[in-house]
């Protein structure tokens, strides 16, 4: 029998986290069936679950892999520019991604098993926004009388706020102002001369 290639593998790893997103994005959790999962990712429960050993491993797997591709984002341009990506609909899934996010914000709320799995994959975001933090620090361009872990936890209470708002179908239309205000908030700014 031959041995299928890594790419290959890799390629149909790829298929089923997008169909997953999706349906996992319309259905939720609960809704996201078995059958469900198959129709969306076009592949039999036996195809999905060769990658993944159940759909609660398949979902944290999702979340894991939105969270590797916003720490991406981060690290080359801030956690800002992941939420404009957000309202521009920038991002591969916006939609889908959003859906997840609140998914993974609900399972984090009413599920403590999924906190306790999902703790140990959630600090790779975190640490992704610190380091890009210091790093704009240390050239200068970060404001220094506030701690990086202070601006840290501002900023991720920033994301979840949006996500929120975004979630209740509130209108967007000012919130690249509102971002600009973010950014503003967080950088260094030059003494001015008084008088």
């Amino acid at each position: 029998m031959p041995r299928v290639s890594q790419d290959h593998l890799d390629a149909r790893r790829r298929q089923i986290l997008d169909g997953a997103r999706v349906c996992f994005a319309r259905h939720g959790y609960e809704g996201a069936t078995v059958r469900r999962l198959e129709e969306a990712t076009g592949l039999s429960r036996g195809a999905i679950f060769h990658h993944f050993r159940d759909k609660e491993s398949l979902f944290l797997a999702l979340a894991e892999d939105d969270a590797a591709r916003m720490a991406e984002v981060v690290a080359e341009q801030g956690l800002v520019q992941v939420m404009r990506d957000l309202l521009a609909g920038g991002s591969a899934h916006p939609a889908d991604w959003l859906g997840t996010r609140l998914e993974v914000s609900r399972r984090l709320r009413t599920d403590p098993e999924f906190r306790a799995r999902w703790a140990e994959r959630s600090e790779q975001l975190t640490t992704a926004t610190r380091k890009r933090l210091l790093r704009q620090r240390d050239a200068g361009n970060l404001r220094d009388d506030v701690d990086v872990d202070v601006l840290t936890a501002y900023l991720e209470l920033v994301l979840e706020g949006l996500v929120s708002h975004l979630a209740m179908g509130l209108p967007a239309d000012d919130l690249e102002r509102v971002l600009d205000l973010v950014e503003e908030s967080v950088r260094r700014h030059s003494a001015r001369p008084r008088g």
